[in-house]
């Protein structure tokens, strides 16, 4: 389930908003998304996926919120972590069939 949407790391590119299947975020004007509907969340990952600033954390429990702070989520390494399945962050993909990155891509 969604957690943190980390205020330091954010960028404000929105991507999580424009990914999510549930629509679990709610975009704020000139400011971090916020997690509006978090018993929407199906745990899926997307948004962790696709943030290019590595800024959510999605606990891997569908069924129970956490309640888990920024601060602990970030000196425990984290934010950003699900991106460990392979995901590439660079402008190119791991696989040449892969053309998720498109979708972070800023040009």
């Amino acid at each position: 389930m969604i957690e943190v949407v980390s205020d330091t790391r954010c960028i404000l590119c929105n991507k999580c908003v424009q990914v999510c299947p549930m629509n679990v975020f709610a975009a704020v004007k000139d400011a971090p998304p916020i997690i509006a509907r978090q018993e929407d969340c199906q745990t899926c990952f997307m948004c962790e996926l696709y943030c290019p600033a590595d800024a959510l954390y999605v606990a891997p429990d569908v069924e129970q919120i956490t309640h888990v702070n920024e601060h602990a989520v970030q000196a425990n390494g984290l934010l950003g972590s699900f991106r460990g399945v392979g995901w590439a962050i660079a402008d190119g993909a791991d696989s040449p069939m892969d053309q998720s990155f498109r979708l972070t891509s800023r040009g």
